[in-house]
């Protein structure tokens, strides 16, 4: 199968909001200290800082040390006034992805855009508000994981093929082979990888199975901007035999993982393949990518 070029790659982290919403805005002493001994996201940083100079500190209390939030995005304007975490996060994460790709956001708009989404916390967060009445029956929209999506492609104009992946790594590492498909095919001119997740809203159920995950659990949304390229790409999937690599990061971020890794993978500025790779509930899944030149910052960037 042929690689898709990445046009653009947009990454908000829980890690990054640290350093630059500030300690003082709201967290605790122990995530400023656990943030800091790990110095996480001091390598590969894309542009994700501008991005969160709207950002602020107004989520739920702290329920655990071992969150790294990502703040609620201010946005202007009664469209957003109800709008969860997750549906802010995916705009600002698409936000950032053209502002890598040094485009506007007409650039994809339009029916010859396709848009992926996954996630593995879904719709969690907004169910437990909702359930606990801290939304009106306004919110009720709010429950169903195919509202961030929704409003992304209401927010862009993007019309095109859609899809939603519900699962960790693996699912995002389907929804990019996907993606390749789609451009291989000439269903679409550009497909969009979308993925969110947030963990703070339900830190104490989590927690109740803190074995099953890779401690802290870092917020992350990302969106990666792929046209066709010239490379190859091959996808594989299994439920025994080879494991998976770890991610690149130390924490959880379930569906966004590899999407970070990539992140970091383009701002080493190599031209060679990448394995991205991951595992979600006992599925173990790789994708190797073997791109063309136009995958690769240049040094310089």
């Amino acid at each position: 199968m042929k690689a898709p070029a990445i046009r653009g790659l947009g990454v908000l982290s829980g890690t990054e909001a640290k350093s630059v919403a500030g300690a003082s805005a709201g967290a605790t002493s122990a995530n400023s200290t656990l943030a800091k001994s790990a110095d996480w996201g001091s390598a590969g940083a894309i542009s994700g800082p501008p991005q969160l100079k709207g950002l602020k500190n107004e989520t739920v209390d702290r329920k655990s040390p071992e969150i790294l939030a990502l703040p609620r995005p201010e946005r202007p304007g009664d469209r957003f006034r109800r709008a969860t975490r997750e549906c802010l996060l995916a705009r600002a994460a698409v936000d950032a992805m053209l502002e890598d790709g040094k485009t506007s956001r007409e650039a994809i708009a339009g029916e010859r855009t396709a848009l992926l989404y996954v996630t593995a916390a879904a719709y969690g967060a907004s169910n437990r508000a909702f359930i606990e009445q801290r939304g009106g029956v306004m919110h009720f929209a709010y429950t169903a994981p195919a509202v961030v999506p929704a409003e992304v492609a209401i927010e862009f104009g993007v019309a095109g093929p859609y899809g939603i992946l519900i699962g960790g790594a693996p699912a995002t590492l389907r929804a990019i082979e996907q993606a390749a498909r789609l451009l291989e095919a000439g269903t679409c001119d550009q497909a969009l990888v979308l993925a969110v997740e947030i963990f703070e809203e339900c830190a104490d159920l989590y927690a109740r199975h803190r074995r099953s995950y890779r401690w802290p659990l870092v917020e992350t949304a990302a969106c990666l901007w792929l046209e066709r390229g010239a490379g190859a790409l091959s996808f594989e999937s299994a439920r025994d035999g080879w494991r998976a690599a770890g991610a690149v990061e130390p924490g959880e971020r379930f569906a966004v993982g590899p999407l970070a890794d990539l992140r970091d993978w383009r701002a080493r500025a190599t031209a060679g393949p990448v394995e991205l790779s991951g595992r979600w509930r006992g599925e173990h899944a790789r994708l190797l990518w073997s791109p063309d030149k136009s995958h690769a910052r240049d040094s310089a960037a």
